[in-house]
């Protein structure tokens, strides 16, 4: 699946961000296609949180602008949804009744459910519907009708996965959703993503929109190469680092087919490439030498 700009979900124009005399971020543009997973690294301090927050409209950038779909913004919307590290499930309701929450209060009112019963009762049944699709497709419809305490840590972030993927974003932010796992539920959860991005090169080749446009925050750059097909290297070691972080790193990254083996060795050379560009205050480059994405794809295309 070969990304297009013709498809842009994704832009940040010029964005700059500050806290007082701490400059953050500056010149951040990006440009993120339908369909694409695309993984965000770099090393701390580097900014990674705040363009998350401006991306997601709960923490607009001083300068520059964000844009979904071509259309500016500064504020949240259900377009674009996130999930965190910790996971928010409540703790009453099972894991299906978790999933279905957020249709409820964006389709429903109090009123609604208390003056028209029968239609909300004929809604709920349809939102319950789709939560066990949802449930099935994360790989946990034997665990629907459990509540979070009886799930592991590794259920409970598949279900907040779900209960964001439910909403339909157009784009949706995960924050280093795995870091607090251990190694094996989190390679369960990264084939996890592959299979999402498996469905979207299924929908590409029947012609139609594919459903998923992620962008996850790691700090593992193994995961970042594997679950990805692009990879971002936000840093502020370049030169005018002191102005704040720029992108110094946008590359394609090897696409791994759901349970396909992973094989390492294909990763040394870009892991040395990012730690270089990314990841060492010693080598201090233009924040463009390494930033080729869009060229790469564009030769690609041609040389079809």
């Amino acid at each position: 699946m070969v990304a297009s700009r013709d498809d842009i979900v994704l832009e940040c124009r010029d964005l700059g961000h500050w806290f007082g005399s701490n400059k953050v971020l500056n010149g951040i543009n990006l440009q993120i296609s339908r369909g694409q997973i695309v993984a965000l690294v770099g090393p701390s301090g580097s900014g990674k949180s705040t363009l998350l927050r401006a991306i997601l409209g709960t923490h607009p950038p001083r300068t520059g602008e964000v844009l979904m779909d071509g259309a500016s913004y500064r504020s949240p919307h259900r377009d674009r949804g996130i999930v965190y590290q910790r996971y928010s499930l409540l703790p009453f309701l099972t894991a299906q009744q978790n999933v279905a929450f957020g249709l409820k209060l964006d389709q429903t009112s109090l009123a609604f459910r208390c003056f028209q019963f029968w239609e909300w009762a004929k809604l709920k049944t349809e939102h319950m519907d789709q939560a066990a699709e949802l449930l099935d497709r994360v790989g946990l419809s034997a665990a629907k009708d459990q509540y979070p305490s009886e799930l592991s840590g590794g259920m409970r972030q598949r279900v907040a996965i779900a209960q964001a993927l439910i909403m339909r974003p157009k784009l949706l932010l995960l924050d280093e959703p795995f870091g607090a796992l251990d190694e094996a539920t989190r390679e369960d959860l990264q084939v996890m993503l592959l299979k999402l991005y498996s469905e979207n090169v299924e929908a590409r080749a029947k012609g139609e929109q594919p459903p998923y446009t992620i962008l996850i925050v790691t700090h593992e750059l193994n995961e970042a190469l594997y679950v990805s097909d692009r990879v971002l290297g936000l840093s502020q070691y370049h030169h005018g680092g002191s102005e704040g972080a720029a992108i110094v790193y946008d590359k394609a990254a090897p696409v791994y087919r759901p349970h396909a083996p992973k094989e390492l060795s294909d990763f040394v050379a870009q892991k040395e490439e990012l730690l270089k560009a990314v990841f060492s205050d010693e080598v201090i480059q233009h924040h463009s030498e390494y930033v080729s994405f869009w060229e790469d794809r564009e030769k690609l295309t041609v040389d079809a």
